[in-house]
């Protein structure tokens, strides 16, 4: 996984109106200076902010895209504890689940 070019590309995406226009208009040629996996591509395509946040994106870059997106915030939200559901913990990142955390915290 290539969680800091995913971020890249998204954090790029917010702020670089260029690379919004050739995202529009040729995404999968946008994407291809970034070196992604297939599923992240795959997620980025399909607007899976669910997979997305799973994948590691911090939130506070994953809230621009979904706006991108035309995503509302309450939707943005759902869709984040959806892909949780769907595809399991968050896997990199800031925002990585570990089960057990609370126990090794308290030395146990």
């Amino acid at each position: 996984m290539s969680l800091y070019q995913l971020s890249k590309f998204l954090f790029q995406l917010n702020r670089d109106e260029d690379l919004k226009t050739r995202f529009k208009a040729g995404p999968q040629a946008a994407l291809e200076p970034f070196g992604l996996t297939t599923e992240e591509r795959d997620a980025i395509l399909s607007h899976d902010i669910g997979l997305i946040y799973v994948l590691g994106v911090n939130g506070q870059i994953l809230m621009h895209f979904a706006a991108f997106c035309g995503i509302e915030w309450s939707d943005y939200l759902q869709r984040m504890r959806d892909g949780v559901k769907h595809y399991g913990p968050v896997r990199a990142g800031i925002y990585t689940m570990q089960s057990g955390l609370d126990d090794k915290v308290a030395g146990a």
